[in-house]
Order: structure tokens, then sequence, then C-alpha cells
């Protein structure tokens, strides 16, 4: 099976053309960011890729993690990739200086993760949960708890867990019954200690680092009911002592890994704390802000989980791809003397483009809104940072919830152009299936983060987010309509539906949300996929201006690769012609379909 080959030019036409790295590097913070550095770093990321983690899929998948003696195993290979990773400070990319990180901003860590999930899905869940630990640590972390924890979590050498769910409470954390007790030891500092069940813990235990530090949700004996009543607290597998060095074991143990569909390679675990006297834990912040403090990692996750679906969908169509170039099969029907490649026949080229067009629209809009979350956080005008954190705030659930499901999507049709040999786990397709299918889920599934698209950012604002984002669909409609030829008029059109389309959507929602709060959320998840489809060819979209452009260019004599560019302009077409085409239909859904769905009273089904 051929190894993963990182896009490493598609990536760079995505942030040079799209995303606007140069306006970014100019940004104060991120001034390191500098063209050449950003090809050094997507050429060497994309050899490790290649080289070190994607020969590991298969095999990690195949072997998975074990539990044994109280303790986790990871595959073979796993131990000494996480070395070559930690040693090469890819984990440390976008971290501050002062913690030992290189101060990259998000926009250069985002292809670069690309690749790590591209290439091994499993693998790549470890460092996913360290930056979110890293980043809740940074935002709400006392100076002290930084200085103990985060020069370790920044190179890499101690992984951080997000511990959330339990039993009772999967998406309502409301229901959460970990206890966190007060207690007083000279020789700790200020602590408590931790008594409850975790479960679905990725990560939780291993053997890839010394030591594991998990960030727990828990109540105080005082907190009010509900979610009100969380606290976040910083729990390490092994105590650190003052000068740094490993002290005495944490009561905290994994009890049992699950037995998954997919992501064998990555260990999902049962945690428990305090089966003696009280694992210690460290308060984040204030108490009962818990929840809120977790916010921020799970933020920073669900725009990585969203990634997660561009890289699945690049890795299965790369499969699909050279399999369709191979696998010789029945005569070409515009005639043939003999049987040919799969790939000249039409419906198999079909599938392909679909792969191609749909992996090419999220990963423009995936980098764009990392391009936003960077502005957000560097800009020194505050409105200019406001104007961007809403726009990465409104698209974090569609990149989460598109991206995942359109991912799911993309494997499933990678099998098919296999034909029965995707079906058999040797060709490695089937794996892209099974490990895509988590990303739908955790990290809030699809219908959380649509009722957070059409609640918490459509209708708290009235709207005022969706316009602005429809106003930047338009504009690009509008350099359509002047650029001239049939193609871009063709995109343009499609393009036009579809900003229509979401913007009678989303006017519905904004003043049907109070008077008929489930007719809304009957259609979030159609509204989100509209959303998402959208948006994506607004990326496309411009990806197609800025290729005609170019191509101008080259006919006057001008450098280029005009393959590349007219490749451009074709999937673009593609997308318009076969997606967003859809976007009328996700309409009428959104604006129709309750009634459908809440016809039947729950004694009829």
């Amino acid at each position: 099976m051929a190894e993963y080959i990182a896009p490493v030019r598609e990536m760079l036409f995505v942030l040079n053309e799209l995303v606007g790295l140069e306006s970014v590097s100019r940004l104060p913070g991120c001034e390191d960011a500098t063209a050449d550095l950003v090809d050094q770093i997507l050429e060497e990321s994309g050899r490790f890729a290649s080289e070190v983690l994607s020969p590991l899929n298969q095999s990690g998948d195949k072997e998975g993690s074990s539990f044994e003696g109280g303790a986790v195993r990871t595959p073979a290979g796993f131990k000494e990739a996480y070395r070559q990773f930690a040693q090469g400070g890819w984990n440390a990319l976008q971290f501050p200086a002062e913690f030992g990180g290189q101060g990259l901003p998000k926009i250069v860590s985002t292809p670069v993760s690309e690749m790590w999930n591209s290439a091994n899905m499993g693998f790549s869940l470890c460092p996913l949960l360290t930056v979110g630990a890293i980043e809740a640590l940074l935002l709400r972390g006392t100076e002290e708890i930084k200085r103990m924890f985060l020069p370790r979590m920044v190179e890499g050498s101690w992984t951080g867990t997000m511990n959330l769910t339990e039993s009772q409470a999967g998406s309502d954390l409301a229901l959460i019954k970990t206890r966190a007790v007060p207690a007083t030891d000279p020789d700790l500092g200020p602590h408590f200690r931790i008594f409850g069940q975790k479960i679905f813990i990725t990560y939780g235990d291993h053997d890839l680092v010394e030591n594991i530090i998990h960030l727990v949700l828990a109540r105080t004996p005082d907190a009010p009911d509900g979610v009100k009543g969380i606290s976040l607290f910083i729990v390490p597998k092994f105590l650190v002592n003052k000068d740094g060095s490993l002290g005495a074991r944490n009561d905290v143990h994994c009890v049992s890994i699950e037995h998954k569909l997919g992501i064998h390679a990555s260990p999902t675990a049962v945690m428990l704390f305090g089966d003696k006297e009280g694992a210690v834990g460290y308060l984040v912040g204030e108490e009962n802000r818990g929840l809120e403090y977790m916010f921020i990692m799970m933020n920073a996750a669900r725009f990585a989980v969203g990634l997660e679906g561009v890289a699945i969908s690049e890795r299965a169509y790369q499969r699909a791809l050279a399999y369709a170039k191979e696998r010789i099969q029945s005569r070409d029907v515009a005639g043939s003397d003999r049987s040919v490649p799969i790939i000249r026949h039409p419906d198999v080229r079909r599938m392909l483009m679909s792969m191609k067009a749909h992996t090419e629209a999220m990963r423009a809009l995936q980098y764009v809104v990392a391009a936003s979350m960077d502005i957000a956080h560097c800009h020194p005008d505050r409105e200019e940072r406001m104007r961007h954190q809403a726009f990465a705030d409104f698209m974090i659930p569609v990149v989460k919830g598109w991206n995942t499901e359109t991912g799911i999507e993309m494997a499933s049709i990678g099998i098919q152009v296999h034909g029965g040999m995707g079906f058999i786990e040797e060709t490695g397709a089937a794996q892209y299936l099974r490990d895509a299918r988590i990303a739908t889920i955790y990290e809030g599934t699809t219908g959380i983060q649509a009722n957070d698209l059409v609640g918490r950012k459509l209708a708290r604002d009235g709207g005022a987010t969706a316009k602005v984002v429809i106003q930047m669909i338009r504009a690009v409609e509008a350099e359509l309509a002047g650029a001239g030829g049939a193609e871009l008029a063709a995109i343009r059109d499609q393009l036009s539906r579809g900003a229509s389309a979401f913007a009678e959507s989303a006017e519905w929602i904004a003043k049907s949300y109070q008077g008929d709060i489930r007719a809304v959320h009957a259609g979030a998840v159609p509204f989100l996929k509209l959303v998402g489809i959208v948006c994506g060819g607004w990326q496309m979209a411009r990806a197609a201006l800025v290729a005609r452009k170019k191509l101008d260019g080259i006919e006057k004599g001008g450098p280029g690769d005009a393959a590349f560019y007219r490749a451009k302009i074709g999937t673009a077409l593609f997308y318009a012609d076969h997606v967003l085409s859809q976007a009328g239909g996700l309409r009428d859904t959104v604006l129709h379909g309750a009634r459908g769905v809440m016809a039947l009273a729950e004694e009829q089904f």
C-alpha cells in the first residue's frame, strides 16, 4: 500500500493565495512565519509524516493499544515515533517561546496537524489533546501552575488529557458526579482530593511519556447544582516536586480501555480517580467556572477534530486515486480495444472528483478559519480582533460538523472506488472509514455543533455574523461576474443561489428561534450542512478567481504551471455543479422540514 504523501503544493496555494500568509506574518508576534520558513516546515513535516507516521498507520490499527497489568502499551513503533516527534519540536510549534515553544501562528501549525492526521490519526490524537490542555492552562492557569507544567507539556515530554465524560454524563455535563474535596498538606500546597470515574478518555494512559497531565471536571462540596457548579482541576499521573522532578504516583489509574470500531492505536481509557486517599488535584482558575475554562480546550479540540475530516478525506482520496490508476477493468464506454484503468470510466471519475473537490473546499475553509483565529489573537486593532473572533466562533461548529460528516462520506466513496477490494482490510481503504466515524461524535456530536450554530452563534446575535459572512460571499460573486468566461459564470450562478439559500435560512432561524425553537432545531443539522457547502463553495470560487488571474499571466508569458491552475478552475466547476447545487434543497429542508420531523407522537415510533 502506498504511503501518504503530504499535498504541500495544495497547502501552500491555500496559505499564500486564499489565507494571505504574508499578511498574517506582519501581525505582532507572527513575524517569524515567513514564506521561506513555512515552506521548510511543511516540507520537513511532510517528510516526517510520510516516512515515520504513515508506515505505522496500518500496523497500529491491526495491533492496537493493549491494557496489561494495569498499564497501557501502545503499538510497536509508536514510542520511538513519539520520541522523534517531540525531539523534532513539532509539539512546540504554536506555543509561546517563554515556555519553550516556537511561537508560530495557528495558520502554520494547522497544515502540519493535517499531515499528522492524514498519516496516522491514531497517533495524532495524543498531541491533539495536549495542545488543548496547554491552551487552557495558558489562558487560565496561575503563574505557578504554568511554570510547573507548561514547559514539559510544550516540549512534549508530558502529555495532556481532557476528562469530562462519565457514564451518566455524556453530552449533559450538568450530571457530573466526580467530587473534589479540599485538603491540606504543607508539602503539596493548596489542593483538592478528587474522587470519581471518567470514561472515553483519549490517551488517558500510555507508555509514550513519563507523565500525563489530566484536566478534570469535578464538583466541590458547596457547589451549586448543574453546570454552574463545575470546577476544573489539574491531576498529574505523577506528582511534581518543587524542583520539577517527578514525585510519588498520584491516586489516578486506568482500569480498562475500550474496544472500538476504529482508531485502534489510540487508547480510550476508563480512568478512576481516588481509589484510595483521593487523587491530588490543583484548582484551575476559580471554583465553579470549570465548564467555561474547559470550553477553551474544547473549542481548540473541535477545530482540531474538524481538521481530521480534511485529513481523512485527503488520505482516502490518495489511496482511491492510486487504485483507480492501477486497476484495469472493462473497456472505455466511448470505445477501446482492451480494458482500461478504471479512472477512465465516467462514474469513477465523478467519485474521484467529488473526493478531490470536497477535500480542497474543506481545507481552504479550515485554513481561513485558522487565519482568523490568529488575527483575533494578534491584531493590534480591537475592532479587527473582535470581527475575526466572531467569524471564527461562527465557523468552528461548521468546520467541526461539516468537515467530519464529509470526511465520513469521502472515506466511504474511497471504498466504493475500490469496489470489492475496498471491503477487504488489506487495501487500507476500510480503515479510513472506521477511523473517520468517531470524528462526528467526540468533542460534541454533529447535532450539538448544529445546535450551537443556530442557538449560541446565530440566534444570539440576530444573525449579524451570518450576514457578514454572506456579504463576503456576495463580494466574491461580484468578482466572478466581472471576470468573464463560461466556467466562472457557471460557478458564479451556483454560488449566488447558494448564498441566497444561506441568507434565507439564516433570516428564518433568527426570526423563528424564540417563537418555534423546536422547528429551528429540527433543521439545525441541514442548516450546518448548508453553511458548510456554501462556505466551501465560497473558497472554491476564490481559488478559481486566483487561478484565472494566474493563467492570464501565463498566457502573457509569465511563469507558472498552467495545468495546476486549470485544474483549480475545473475542480471549482465540479464543486459548483455537484455540491453547491444542493443548497436549495437544504434550504427547503431548513424552512419546512420540521413538520415531518415532529409529525409523530412519541408512542408512534
